[in-house]
């Protein structure tokens, strides 16, 4: 038998934390009927050590188990199984990773679960375990298998209010697409940036779920069928997946509205302003003319031109100047040019 190192601290095993340090390592151990749950939030490479001696598992799935880079996998041995999974951050940050990592280590007697406390669902889990007997009970009072089962369960089941989350945010972009006085390029970019991030966490999600489902059969009780449970997890994780394959193809539908709206609305301010300066075309080159120094009819130096007072020569000039504008105007119209 097994001896079980993980009930109590060990802490001439730890590093010892740097005075800059903010997140320690942590590792509790909850006894189920006839197998251990052991969960290590933020692991500490001598507690990764420490277990693979003591259940004698493989060096690179150790080291696998407390790096960020790994791809999702599943690695099976003749008494135990390796497995890791990938889920989606509850915030997207610049500089953090986009997706959170479970590594789990599983047999007959125990289930281990390696993470760096992201998981809140895990982390709330573990938690009711330690203090809800009833809960743990229900929990642990089977098998690792299907305490691998429950644990994936609750995570995709959070897959679920992200989603609604992205369905929301869908909705609301698309009123905010068509209010011409909101700008809705960032919000596009930055749920597309979401969307996209979680398509690449789920699609690999299913291929994994669905390994683990005919792996771990061999550490449940014969009397359940996991493969069962883990169907309805897959059902769940394809709904996932097909909603964000539907949201990608309905934000693409509105980025390419936004871009019409847009450039429709900036064709609309680029008419109004030709229209505007055509309109002062006719005057600017009426005051060229009249600036000459040359006898103009109307001009200051044709005195006769008085009947209309001292600024009979400005009227003149306007009243030529608005009359080709005038003519303009009336071309605009009837070319429908000035209908909205």
């Amino acid at each position: 038998m097994k001896k079980d190192i993980f009930t109590s601290k060990l802490p001439h095993l730890r590093k010892q934390p740097q005075p800059d340090a903010v997140v320690q390592s942590h590792v509790e151990t909850i006894q189920g009927n006839g197998f251990s749950w052991i969960d290590i939030q933020n692991p500490d490479r001598a507690e990764i050590v420490k277990l693979g001696q003591t259940y004698n598992f493989n060096e690179l799935n150790l080291d696998d188990s407390i790096s960020k880079i790994q791809l999702p996998k599943i690695d099976n041995y003749d008494d135990h199984s390796f497995i890791i999974l990938h889920f989606p951050p509850m915030v997207l940050k610049r500089g953090l990773p986009r997706f959170n990592q479970l590594a789990i280590f599983i047999g007959k007697d125990f289930l281990v679960t390696i993470h760096y406390g992201d998981l809140k669902p895990l982390v709330e889990m573990f938690a009711m375990c330690k203090e809800n007997v009833q809960h743990r009970s229900e929990l642990l009072g089977k098998s690792p298998g299907f305490l691998l089962y429950k644990i994936v369960d609750v995570l995709v089941d959070d897959l679920l209010h992200t989603l609604r989350r992205i369905v929301a945010n869908l909705d609301e972009i698309e009123d905010d697409v068509f209010d011409e006085n909101k700008s809705t390029p960032k919000k596009i970019s930055m749920l597309r940036r979401e969307i996209t991030i979680l398509r690449r966490v789920v699609h690999p999600l299913r291929k994994i779920v669905l390994e683990t489902s005919k792996n771990t059969q061999r550490f449940s009780n014969p009397e359940d069928d996991l493969i069962i449970h883990f169907d309805d997890v897959i059902d769940h994780i394809d709904k996932v997946a097909e909603t964000l394959d539907e949201a990608k193809e309905t934000m693409e539908i509105y980025k390419d509205t936004d871009f019409m709206l847009s450039t429709e609305k900036a064709n609309k301010i680029l008419g109004v302003l030709t229209i505007i300066f055509t309109l002062t075309i006719p005057p600017s080159v009426i005051a060229a003319i009249y600036g000459m120094n040359v006898n103009l009819p109307g001009g200051i130096q044709t005195g006769s031109w008085m009947f209309l007072g001292p600024y009979t020569t400005l009227i003149f000039v306007l009243i030529i100047s608005g009359i080709p504008a005038l003519f303009m105007l009336f071309h605009f119209y009837k070319r429908g040019w000035l209908i909205d």
